[in-house]
């Protein structure tokens, strides 16, 4: 979790500020572990309710060790692929579609498509010609070590939001390590 977190100290105000999010209200995180990147949406809209879906036993943690006394971010134990979701205006995938093969995330991303008007999606994406950048080639690489998913080009994520139903799609390259895909209705 505190790897996870601190990857948000840097990438953090680049990701919520990507696109302008203002519209939303209500946001939910979902697999947001701790709510790092709540927190900084928190701070970037304030007049925005900020929510971390995650499982029972990683919400449990987060209670233990990570929640602040003056927590303004709400949290809720579930399972994403099992569970409905919570009601929001937007969700936030980071770090979580890379994590998964096409179909699964592809579910996810319809689920996330009839239960509101946006989606987030942030990952270290790839150039269209696999050649770089280095992190995300070394996260791909993690990834199909440690999980069934790997990273992908902006063009693939482009393909399965469409898929999903999202009509506007639209990709920002932060310079950073994570970049935004940020899909509407």
């Amino acid at each position: 979790m505190c790897l996870m977190d601190s990857s948000w100290v840097i990438d953090g105000h680049d990701i919520a500020t990507a696109f302008d999010l203002s519209r939303f209200k209500s946001i939910v995180d979902v697999g947001g572990c701790s709510g790092a990147l709540a927190r900084v949406m928190a701070k970037a809209y304030p007049a925005s309710t900020l929510m971390v879906l995650d499982l029972p036993k990683v919400i449990q943690m987060t209670q233990k060790h990570f929640c602040q006394s003056d927590d303004t971010i709400k949290f809720q134990a579930g399972d994403f692929f099992e569970e409905d979701l919570p009601a929001a205006d937007l969700y936030i995938l980071a770090r979580i579609i890379h994590d998964w093969k096409e179909e699964k995330s592809l579910m996810l991303l319809k689920k996330i498509h009839a239960a509101c008007g946006g989606v987030l999606v942030v990952e270290a994406m790839l150039f269209e010609n696999h050649r770089g950048p280095i992190m995300a080639q070394l996260f791909s690489l993690n990834m199909l070590v440690q999980t069934e998913g790997k990273e992908h080009p902006p063009s693939h994520y482009t393909h399965m939001l469409t898929t999903a139903g999202f009509t506007d799609v639209q990709v920002c390259r932060t310079g950073k390590t994570y970049d935004a895909v940020l899909a509407l209705k």
